[in-house]
């Protein structure tokens, strides 16, 4: 039994988020996972419950995944070498076999069990489904260092030409949420690995989603990234380059917020990052006005009284 106090903040917390519920009802909503979430039953069954929630209120989702740790892992495991250069994986032949096993098998098939535990219909795809993504394969690139330059080739690694959003529309109209692993192809068939941020900012933008959701191991965008307190509560594409300017941004952060950059200047109205370890974070970012991650918007204008307000001390990701 619950006692008056908690049904007058029950009460209380349902007529906040009352305009909001009004606001999104019908709109889309693109959520990308971080590839930690992949190795957290706990974590995806909470995105799953917090998942059925956001379409009750009919809220329309597409779920884009990653897979780095589990493909790393994988690669051990089998004998492939793991090479990186200045963060980005170099996709041998032997290394894009594990990234098809991890992605479309291990983190695919961890969260539509998720969604199966939580009641909800969801399909697992890849950009390769019915023409989903098309990709061109990244050409080899020159890489600076104190050394001096070299030439990098990054092997079976693309980069978005197209998204095709059909196959997509298709199953959202059917009632199903998609859940996207960042495999694509080009033309010709050739099997690609594409960078799962981009993957999800691309959609985001063919099918003008109202949120483009990054759930991450960080509660947000941290001004010190050895301060959890130092998280930014809002900040604009000002403020993003503000804070790329001074080398806030680490190494993981950085393609997420390219890819921010990307959706919020091509139509996308907010992009929000979030800790997924926050047991309610998800909906609490959606909500309420005081959130429980970073809202970036592209222009600092474009926020509401409420959303400025909910706090004053922190504004456009500038340095305290």
């Amino acid at each position: 039994m619950t006692g008056p106090h908690d049904r007058e903040a029950m009460l209380a917390a349902l007529t906040r988020a009352l305009p909001y519920i009004r606001l999104y009802k019908g709109r889309l909503f693109v959520i990308k996972l971080c590839g930690a979430m992949g190795d957290d039953p706990d974590a995806l069954r909470r995105l799953a419950e917090q998942a059925g929630i956001l379409r009750e209120f009919g809220i329309r989702l597409i779920i884009v995944h990653g897979g780095g740790p589990q493909a790393t892992r994988l690669a051990e495991r089998l004998g492939i070498e793991n090479r990186f250069v200045r963060g980005r994986r170099v996709t041998s032949p032997p290394m894009l076999e594990a990234l098809v096993m991890a992605l479309n098998g291990t983190v695919n098939t961890a969260v539509l069990s998720a969604c199966r535990s939580a009641g909800l219909a969801a399909v697992g795809l890849s950009g390769l489904d019915a023409g989903l993504l098309e990709a061109r394969a990244r050409p080899p690139v020159v890489v600076g260092s104190d050394e001096g330059s070299s030439t990098v080739d990054y092997g079976e690694v693309g980069d978005i030409h197209s998204v095709d959003p059909t196959v997509l529309d298709r199953l959202m109209a059917a009632g199903f949420i998609p859940v996207v692993s960042p495999l694509a192809a080009d033309e010709s068939g050739r099997l690609l690995n594409v960078n799962a941020d981009t993957v999800a900012s691309r959609i985001a933008v063919a099918l003008q989603a109202d949120k483009l959701i990054f759930l991450t191991d960080t509660p947000g965008l941290l001004e010190d990234q050895h301060d959890q307190g130092s998280m930014i509560s809002y900040t604009d594409l000002t403020g993003l380059a503000s804070m790329e300017a001074r080398g806030v941004l680490d190494g993981g952060m950085k393609p997420k917020m390219s890819a921010a950059q990307i959706a919020l200047s091509s139509g996308v109205k907010r992009v929000h990052v979030v800790g997924f370890e926050a047991r309610a974070g998800l909906l609490a970012e959606v909500f309420t006005n005081e959130g429980a991650g970073t809202l970036i918007v592209r222009d600092i204008s474009e926020l509401t009284p409420g959303e400025q307000q909910a706090d004053a001390a922190l504004r456009h990701g500038a340095p305290p």
